[in-house]
């Protein structure tokens, strides 16, 4: 951005724009959000109810969480395709479609009794909800007033982020009083009698579509490259898991796990590769060339890996190490993702006003201190201490997180905004698929190591969970402070220059 226009993206002497935010934008960012919430809202319904899912189909810790990762990596492979869908196809036609893949998927769930058929119900729900976020925040960056920038984005972080808030809550209550399938036949008549007809009123075209062209190798590449990142890590927790437990069967998994890493890093070295001498590329990846940009992807790649998995590792420590109910175990997220939800816009406000720098790197800095608290205090949990120190996590991290995304961008020329949003957005759902993977693994594997084959419940059992809560803590620590420092390098980077954003 050049040094005389303002942060709003107003020059001096230009004539004043309309700042005024239209209703029928304020209406396409609720259709729209409202189906990401729901698919969000089914995801984090399901993590509390792993417990209950382990028994209904027979499957392991290390199994069931494939209802969630399978999501959330379906989603990350989908997203790549938003840039090409935004220019391609008319944005009231991806919604519709969305529509009808969310009716789809929920409809399988329903009637599904079968593991094979839950995953397959994953599928269709995560190309939906990848076609769904995104288009809800291309439509911002595209239709909404510079200057209201960044409390939409946060009022559209807010539609997305509420869901994981209740999502346990909603799904320990479930437990509680219904069989779980009962969420989707929830679902169905939202997403039709409210996301559509809505959607269908509000969404307009500002922009005219293009002629792009999909370029099926690129697309390959970037599946086979997620997917096989994703089951490396699976893997790679199942063989140290048999080989902790001294049970055997370590050579498959571990194989699995090498040739998974190789197709993985070979088919993304491929995507870059390709997209450089592509006429058309599936993503336009020169903008990724700006350092400033890179230090910004880095922490929204891995701050998700806490942000989501902190609904699994959460709910899961509570039942299996505290003893409490999923009920109870889903209420303890409540607190501080449901009121860090709502103050995301709040966040997007300061972005308006200070900038990024200041908003985002207190807000990840205070966040922070959840999951030390949580280490330090790791094996003395309670459900007050456990509820209470996610709360500081939640809230700050509501605060700063969606800004990390609007600083990267701004930073860009308008044109590759749809390329930005895309790949920023494959990078979230990327890491909280690697998040829920990750500490599933890191908990299964200390369960079989120290628990000494004793079943759920007992107090060996319980104390392994506790020093998995540990280990899981640790990791978010690090992870955490890893953001903080690529943020601080990225900020100082971008003083150097003298670019006010």
């Amino acid at each position: 951005m050049a040094d005389d226009t303002t942060r709003n993206g107003a020059r001096p002497g230009a004539p004043a724009q309309d700042e005024r935010i239209p209703m029928k934008l304020i209406g396409s960012i609720i259709a729209v959000g409202s189906l990401a919430f729901v698919g969000i809202l089914t995801e984090t319904v399901m993590t509390v109810l792993f417990p209950e899912l382990m028994v209904e189909f027979h499957v392991t810790t290390a199994t069931v969480q494939w209802i969630t990762t399978i999501y959330l990596l379906v989603v990350a492979a989908t997203m790549p395709l938003s840039s090409y869908l935004n220019r391609r196809f008319r944005l009231k036609n991806l919604f519709v479609a969305a529509v009808a893949l969310a009716v789809v998927g929920s409809a399988l769930m329903i009637v599904g009794h079968a593991f094979p058929l839950i995953l397959l119900a994953r599928v269709i729900q995560g190309v939906g909800s990848g076609v769904a976020t995104p288009l809800m925040m291309n439509i911002i960056l595209e239709q909404a007033p510079r200057s209201k920038v960044g409390r939409l984005m946060g009022v559209g972080s807010l539609v997305i982020t509420v869901a994981p808030a209740i999502g346990p809550t909603v799904g320990g209550a479930i437990a509680s009083v219904l069989p779980w399938r009962a969420i989707f036949m929830i679902v169905i008549p939202i997403v039709l009698l409210v996301s559509l007809p809505v959607g269908l009123k509000c969404i307009e075209q500002k922009r005219p579509t293009e002629d792009a062209r999909l370029n099926p190798l690129q697309f390959l590449a970037i599946v086979l490259g997620l997917s096989g990142l994703i089951l490396m890590l699976n893997q790679a927790g199942i063989a140290i898991g048999a080989a902790a437990a001294g049970t055997g069967g370590v050579l498959r998994p571990a194989v699995i796990a090498i040739v998974s890493l190789i197709v993985g890093v070979g088919s993304l070295l491929f995507f870059g590769w390709s997209s450089r001498k592509s006429f058309s590329p599936l993503i336009r990846l020169g903008w990724l060339r700006d350092p400033v940009v890179l230090l910004h992807l880095l922490p929204y790649l891995i701050m998700p890996i806490v942000g989501i998995g902190f609904g699994y590792v959460i709910t899961n420590v509570a039942q299996m190490s505290l003893g409490v109910s999923a009920f109870l175990a889903g209420a303890l997220v409540l607190p501080g993702a449901l009121i860090g939800a709502f103050f995301a816009p709040v966040g997007g406000m300061l972005y308006d006003r200070f900038g990024p720098q200041k908003p985002v790197l207190t807000a990840i800095s205070v966040a922070t201190l959840g999951p030390i608290l949580l280490l330090v205090f790791s094996m003395r949990l309670t459900p007050v201490t456990l509820a209470g120190f996610y709360f500081i996590f939640g809230l700050c991290y509501a605060l700063g997180f969606s800004n990390i995304m609007t600083s990267a961008l701004s930073g860009i020329d308008h044109e590759f905004m749809p390329d930005g949003n895309a790949v920023f957005n494959t990078a979230l759902q990327f890491g909280g698929a690697v998040g829920t993977a990750l500490f599933s693994t890191i908990l299964g594997l200390t369960q079989t190591a120290l628990s000494g084959g004793a079943a759920e419940g007992s107090s060996a059992f319980r104390h392994a969970t506790a020093v998995g809560g540990a280990w899981t803590f640790a990791v978010m620590t690090v992870i955490c402070l890893t953001a903080i420092a690529s943020l601080v390098c990225a900020f100082r980077l971008r003083s150097r220059r003298g670019i006010a954003h």
